[in-house]
């Protein structure tokens, strides 16, 4: 997949909290203008970083990994909009959906595929906008992302709305490892006023992460293969190859920090991985396994070792793999079980069986 380049940003002044400066995030920003907090609702929680501090922020978020992350740092009372993505924590989906997909998540992989290349190419956007929407819920913070231009929304969307509001802060994310990742946390927390709060946080996280590595060390590290789409396959990028080196394994086709690639299943065989993690983008595991008759008529896929061992499992992409946020350590802590059963995890997964497979209604017509 294509993604978007970098572009350079402004510093802010600094932000206000009852007199009190606040250092602005030290990542990309697309507004040039500050913001000042006016006294509000104290912030429950947090620890430190809620007390004896009044904050009054309105956030639109535009994407669900930067929802859970709010509210992972306790600040979900101060999101008045999300996207259509943003189903987690439950208290999210109330919220005022500003942004919707042009694709029809509900068609084959192959044509959801289709149709996002097709939309691409034409230079059109894979999602829209409710700018006018968020113009009269004034946010004070908008998040958005600067890694994948089909994966959510991107700033060049959201520039109109960075001049037609000169007070709201845009803030991009661009994680593409799991220390990106912390730091955009840490970035968000920043941008609401509650630094400290990000501080704790991302060191929780931290120390969870090297738990799993802690558990698994010395183990031998089987090799593994992860695919984040089914027709055509992709393999996972990004943060994901980071996740199976510190779960134990060797990914055979990803590499750390770089994008998702497309590729065949006859690639994947010729890796020949002795695990296998199907992790379609955006799926859960009951949405990822309704998609397995999609393999059915592929015979690389049907071929493959860890197929025949068993070693093929479907996991929840959707929670624990595509999202940038806190619950990547609850899919490293998955990866961790699927590789090395006895280190004391439990997996969110379900294993494939090459009977499953053929059993399907797809298989048997084929048959």
């Amino acid at each position: 997949m294509r993604h978007l380049p970098a572009t350079g940003h402004q510093p802010l002044p600094p932000l206000r909290l009852r007199g009190q400066h606040v250092p602005h995030p030290a990542g990309r920003l697309v507004s040039g203008h500050g913001l000042p907090i006016v006294p509000g609702e104290p912030v429950a929680g947090g620890g430190r970083a809620g007390r004896g501090k009044i904050v009054s922020v309105r956030v639109v978020s535009l994407l669900p990994g930067a929802t859970e992350i709010l509210w992972a740092l306790n600040l979900g009372a101060y999101v008045v909009a999300t996207s259509h993505e943003c189903d987690y924590p439950e208290e999210a989906r109330s919220r005022p959906r500003v942004v919707h997909t042009l694709v029809d998540p509900t068609r084959p992989s192959r044509e959801v595929d289709r149709q996002v290349r097709q939309l691409v190419g034409e230079g059109r956007p894979v999602f829209l906008v409710d700018l006018d929407r968020i113009r009269q819920l004034r946010p004070d913070v908008v998040i958005t992302q600067a890694v994948c231009e089909v994966c959510a929304v991107g700033p060049t969307q959201v520039l109109p709305l960075a001049e037609a509001l000169p007070g709201v802060r845009v803030v991009r994310l661009a994680a593409t490892s799991l220390e990106g990742v912390w730091e955009d946390v840490q970035r968000i927390a920043d941008a609401c006023g509650v630094p400290e709060r990000g501080r704790d946080l991302v060191g929780r996280l931290r120390a969870q992460v090297q738990a799993v590595s802690d558990a698994v060390a010395g183990r031998p590290r089987p090799r593994v293969a992860c695919v984040e789409w089914l027709d055509p396959p992709y393999v996972a990028g990004h943060w994901v190859p980071e996740m199976v080196a510190l779960a134990g394994g060797t990914d055979v086709l990803g590499e750390p920090g770089r994008p998702s690639w497309r590729t065949t299943w006859d690639r994947v065989a010729q890796a020949d991985p002795q695990v296998v993690v199907l992790m379609p983008c955006g799926f859960s595991v009951q949405g990822a396994w309704q998609r397995l008759p999609e393999l059915a008529d592929q015979p690389a896929f049907l071929g493959l070792r860890a197929l025949r061992d068993g070693n093929v499992h479907v996991v929840d992409a959707n929670a624990h793999f595509s999202r940038p946020g806190p619950r990547l350590v609850d899919g490293l802590r998955t990866l961790a079980a699927l590789l090395h059963p006895r280190c004391g995890f439990t997996p969110t997964a379900r294993r494939v069986t090459l009977r499953g497979i053929l059993a399907t209604p797809r298989a048997r017509r084929k048959a």
